[in-house]
C-alpha cells in the first residue's frame, strides 16, 4: 500500500514533519512517497496510486498553501484517505474537513497516523479520536527517515560573516512548550505539555544528516531549555561526535535568565545563535501577550548572551492592538542601541500579530473590541487597529521589506526607521559614532510564521 506524505512550507527545512512519519509508516510495512512542494511537484500519478495522503501542517503558512493541493488530491483520487496533520490542523479542523480532509491530528501524530494506515488494511477505524486538547500521548519515536527528500544542499543555508556559507539540517529534540503565551499556536494544542524525543533518536538522526553533508543543526523545538537538562546532554554528544558542526536553537528569555550558566556551554558546543521570541519591547504587550518576560529582562538576556559569545536573535510581532507609532519607533531605537540590527531580519519589522482559530488572544476584552470577524478565507481573525495610521504603516513597511528581501539588513532597517519616525512626527536619534553595527551568522531563510502566502507559489503537475 502506498502512503504519499506532503509538506508545502517549513521554514526552508528539509521537512522533519514528513521524515518522522515516514520512519513509522514504512516500520508498518507501507510504501511511502515524500514530497515537499516547496522544492518539487506533486505528480497525479503518485497520487492516482495512493491509498493514504496525508499533509503536515506545522504553520499558517502551511496551511493557506496546502487548500488547493488538498482539492486537486480529492480531484484526482477521491477514494484516497486523506489526513492532516501537526499543529494547525487541530486549530482549523472544521475547515480542514469541510474541504475533503478525513482525520484530523494533532501535535502528535505518528502513532494515530500510523493507525489510520493500518485500519485501510483491515477494515473499519479502530483507534481513539485523536486529541485535539487534554492529556497529550508519550510516543516512542523512531529515528527519522529522510529517505525521498530532497538532499540537504537545496533548502536554506547558514550565511556566515565572511561570506561563506554552510548546509544545514533540522531535527527536534521536542515538542509543545510548557509555558501558555497567549498568541503561541502551541498552547490551544500542547496546553502547557511537552514532550522529549529520546536523545538517542535525535543523535542519531543529526549522525543521518551530517553524513549527508549538513554543516549546522537547527533545532526546531519551541523552546529548547523547555527540558535543558535533556538539552544540553544532546548538544554535548552533538559537539563530542562532530566538533566542527554548529548549531542553533530557540529559546525564551525568560529561560535564558533562568538558565544563565548553561550559556557558556551552548557556545562552546557549538552553538552559533539563539533565537528568542521577544515580540515587543513594550511592557503592556509583554503582560497581554504573557509572554512571561519584561523589556528589562530582554535588554539582560541580550547583555548575558553578549558575555556568553552566542549571538541572541529576537523576533518579534511589530505591529498589535496596543502598539502607538511612537512604540513602534522605540522598538526600532531599542534594536539600534542595542547593536542588534544585523540580528532582525527586516520582515519581522513588518509582522502583524496574527490570530489563527483557538489563539488564546481572543480571551482578552481589549483584542475582541478590535476584531472584526474570522475570515475563512485568510483563516485568522481580522482586526483593525484604533489608531489607522499604524495600520497604514504597516502597510507600508511590508511593502518596503517585500521589494528588498536580498539587500543588506543595515541599510533596510536604516528606511524602515526613517519612514516610521517621519510617520510619527519624531526625530530619528542620531547613531552613535562609535557603534559598529556587528556582522553575525543567520539562516538565508529568516524565522517566521505571519507572512500572508500565494497559493499559486505551490507546484503541480
Amino acid at each position: 500500500m502506498r502512503a504519499v506524505l506532503i509538506s508545502t512550507y517549513e521554514l526552508g527545512r528539509q521537512p522533519f514533519g514528513l521524515a518522522s512519519p515516514a520512519a513509522w509508516l514504512r516500520q508498518a510495512g507501507w510504501d511511502v512517497e515524500c514530497v515537499d512542494l516547496s522544492k518539487e511537484p506533486l505528480r497525479g500519478d503518485i497520487v492516482r496510486s495512493a491509498a493514504l495522503v496525508a499533509f503536515h501542517l506545522p504553520m499558517h503558512t502551511a496551511t493557506r498553501l496546502a487548500a488547493p493541493v488538498i482539492a486537486k488530491v480529492r480531484q484526482l483520487n477521491p477514494a484516497s484517505r486523506l489526513c492532516a496533520y501537526g499543529l494547525y490542523a487541530p486549530l482549523n479542523a472544521e475547515w480542514l474537513r469541510s474541504i475533503g480532509v478525513d482525520e484530523v491530528l494533532g501535535g502528535e501524530f505518528e502513532e494515530d497516523l500510523t493507525a489510520i494506515a493500518r485500519s485501510i488494511v483491515s477494515g473499519p477505524r479502530d483507534w481513539p479520536e485523536p486529541l485535539v486538547s487534554g492529556r497529550i500521548p508519550r510516543l516512542h519515536f523512531l529515528v527519522p527517515d529522510r529517505r525521498g527528500l530532497p538532499s540537504l544542499d537545496r533548502y536554506a543555508t547558514l550565511q556566515m560573516p565572511d561570506g561563506s556559507r554552510r548546509v544545514v539540517g533540522s531535527t527536534e529534540a521536542s515538542r509543545g512548550c510548557r509555558h501558555l503565551c497567549r498568541h503561541c499556536p502551541v498552547v490551544p494544542v500542547y496546553e502547557g505539555q511537552f514532550r522529549v524525543v529520546a536523545a538517542d533518536v535525535v543523535l542519531a538522526d543529526v549522525d543521518a544528516q551530517v553524513a549527508a553533508g549538513a554543516q549546522h543543526i537547527t533545532f526546531g523545538d519551541p523552546d529548547f531549555f523547555n527540558g535543558p537538562t535533556h538539552a544540553m546532554r544532546i548538544v554535548d554528544a552533538l559537539h563530542a561526535a562532530h566538533p566542527t558542526v554548529t548549531y542553533d536553537v530557540t529559546i525564551k528569555v525568560e529561560h535564558l535568565l533562568q538558565h544563565r550558566d548553561l550559556l557558556v556551554r551552548l557556545h562552546d558546543t557549538g552553538c552559533l545563535f539563539v533565537t528568542s521570541a521577544v515580540e515587543s519591547v513594550d511592557d503592556v504587550a509583554l503582560a497581554r501577550l504573557d509572554k512571561g518576560h519584561t523589556r528589562s529582562d530582554f535588554i539582560e538576556a541580550v547583555s548575558l548572551c553578549r558575555a556568553a559569545d552566542v549571538t541572541l536573535v529576537p523576533t518579534f510581532v511589530a505591529f498589535h492592538p496596543w502598539l502607538t507609532l511612537a512604540g513602534y519607533c522605540d522598538l526600532l531605537d531599542t534594536i539600534e542601541r542595542l547593536d542588534l540590527v544585523d540580528r532582525v531580519a527586516p520582515i519581522q519589522l513588518a509582522i502583524r500579530l496574527l490570530i489563527p482559530q483557538g489563539s488564546k488572544v481572543m480571551t482578552l476584552d481589549d483584542v475582541r473590541a478590535v476584531v472584526e470577524g474570522f475570515d475563512p478565507v485568510t483563516l485568522t481573525y481580522r482586526w483593525l487597529h484604533p489608531d489607522p495610521r499604524v495600520d497604514a504603516l504597516q502597510r507600508e513597511i511590508a511593502a518596503l521589506v517585500g521589494v528588498r528581501v536580498a539587500s543588506d539588513r543595515s541599510a533596510v532597517f536604516d528606511e524602515i526607521s526613517a519612514l516610521a519616525h517621519e510617520r510619527a512626527g519624531l526625530t530619528r536619534p542620531p547613531a552613535s559614532p562609535a557603534l559598529a553595527r556587528t556582522r553575525v551568522p543567520y539562516l538565508s531563510e529568516p524565522w517566521y510564521c505571519c507572512a500572508e502566502p500565494n497559493p499559486e507559489e505551490v507546484m503541480l503537475v
